[in-house]
């Protein structure tokens, strides 16, 4: 599960033109936080989670399958 949601985090953060810096700025964490979510290290906290899910319309479920249905 974590190595989709790793994978599908960075294709998201790419396809949008963002660096890990402009990603953790929006998010407000840093951007050693994103490094480790795209490296399956850690996770964001399931609020934030949701927030992405939302802010990229997308269900919490298909960030988790690593694929937008």
């Amino acid at each position: 599960m974590e190595e989709k949601f790793s994978k599908f985090i960075k294709e998201i953060r790419q396809k949008n033109n963002l660096t890990q810096k402009d990603l953790a700025k929006k998010y407000h964490v840093t951007y050693q936080a994103v490094s480790k979510w795209e490296k399956a290290k850690n996770l964001p906290d399931i609020s934030l989670i949701k927030q992405i899910a939302k802010d990229y319309n997308m269900s919490v479920e298909e960030i988790f399958d690593g694929k937008k249905n």
